[in-house]
């Protein structure tokens, strides 16, 4: 315990718990491959079809298996041994990235198989998220949490950076996905070795029956929680109209007139920005008026989104693509710490479960929406329209969701005093 009275090593002091090390490394490696994949996976659905509906069905494949488990997902994660079902996970993406290698060997010139390895992979994701998560606050105490967050945060966007950047160079280097897909199959490998050596604390277990009640317990606690609510479903919809990165290839090919290396920067630009901030967040914690920071920052996030849409240089592009990242990144933390910390661990599969879908819901169906709109549209127009989108959710957000526009600290005795003011 002398590590965490070194104020040398304040802001990194969940590192001084080996389980938490273990869980980073094994999370960075399994991340950086499946970025990989996604750079190699567009560029090579793009060069097989040429059209941006292919590119959203990228996301919609993996989107769907996770809206249709994620109540089970969520009941797995908080009924079995977490370090376990992480350790599948990550064999099953390591069973992904050797398919889609045996694809490519084989030559296919249809976008169909890749699709269902995608679906596999949709499978996988949505087992691994609640789990991963609900499997933190087991590493590390309560009161190093909230820096656990920001450096799981931090690791998360530096595979984001990495995996992107060297998916997109070897892609390049190689004049196929191959390589990518060879690499991201060791690596994710590598990630099963590092679950292996995890030992976390002792699981709370969930022991109701199951029922609807149970079933739906996770959309239940959320609903109280304003504040939750209002967090994760301010980014929900802001990310889906916002994002747009199912339409990098096209961005990267026919707008910034640059190869999959381009592309690969681009991809990685928004992880930078957003692993600095994160690094920044690690060192000087949001205190307060931690609500109004996170509706400023979507804001900020919504108005890059524009600017990167008109843009046709690339290093102006990669800029927005940075402040994207680094703008997202502030409500990234703040949801996850108010999820984490509120939520009873033996729920904390089923709310994170709930959240996850969220995420699906921005992500994945996020650049479906992204190539549809662009199908109907065109590529510029839908990313300009989507920045002007996440503007006006902001607006709205902030009028219904006065708790969340108020929120301070963000601590759970905050949030079981608003919960008794609102009761009351």
């Amino acid at each position: 315990m002398e590590q965490a009275r070194d104020p040398r090593l304040a802001g990194r002091i969940a590192f001084s718990y080996p389980a938490f090390t273990l869980y980073e490394t094994a999370r960075f490696l399994v991340v950086a491959a499946m970025e990989m994949l996604s750079v190699a996976v567009g560029w090579q659905v793009y060069e097989i079809t040429h059209r941006a509906l292919d590119l959203g069905y990228v996301g919609l494949a993996q989107f769907l298996p996770g809206f249709a488990l994620f109540l089970l997902a969520g009941h797995a994660a908080d009924r079995l041994n977490r370090r376990k079902l992480l350790m599948w996970c990550y064999v099953g993406f390591t069973l992904c990235s050797a398919l889609l290698l045996l694809l490519t060997f084989r030559s296919v010139h249809t976008v169909h198989p890749i699709y269902a390895v995608l679906i596999g992979l949709g499978v996988v994701r949505s087992f691994n998220g609640p789990v991963s998560r609900a499997l933190l606050p087991q590493l590390v105490p309560e009161e190093h949490f909230a820096n656990a967050v920001a450096w799981n945060s931090s690791v998360f966007q530096g595979a984001v950076i990495l995996g992107p950047a060297l998916g997109g160079v070897m892609y390049a280097f190689i004049h196929g996905p191959e390589a990518v897909y060879a690499l991201a199959t060791v690596v994710s490998a590598g990630a099963v070795v590092s679950t292996l050596r995890i030992k976390a604390q002792q699981q709370t277990f969930a022991r109701e029956p199951v029922s609807w009640k149970t079933v739906f317990a996770g959309f239940h606690y959320i609903w109280k929680q304003k504040v939750i609510l209002g967090s994760i479903s301010l980014d929900m919809f802001a990310v889906l109209l916002g994002g747009a990165v199912a339409l990098l290839p096209i961005y990267a090919k026919e707008i910034l007139k640059t190869g999959p290396w381009g592309l690969g920067l681009l991809r990685s630009a928004p992880g930078i920005g957003a692993a600095a901030m994160a690094i920044l967040i690690a060192h000087y914690p949001i205190r307060r008026k931690a609500g109004a920071t996170m509706l400023w920052c979507v804001a900020g996030f919504g108005v890059c989104t524009m600017l990167f849409g008109i843009s046709r240089n690339l290093v102006l592009s990669m800029m927005m693509l940075l402040l994207v990242g680094a703008t997202d990144m502030v409500s990234v933390i703040i949801r996850g710490t108010l999820i984490q910390i509120a939520t009873p661990d033996a729920m904390r599969g089923r709310v994170n479960a709930v959240d996850m879908l969220f995420i699906g819901v921005s992500n994945e169906l996020g650049e479906f929406e992204s190539g549809l709109t662009a199908q109907w549209f065109g590529t510029v127009p839908s990313v300009v329209i989507g920045g002007l989108g996440t503007l006006v959710v902001i607006a709205i957000w902030a009028w219904q969701f006065p708790e969340l526009r108020k929120a301070d600290q963000l601590t759970a005795e905050e949030l079981v005093a608003d919960r008794t003011v609102a009761s009351g």
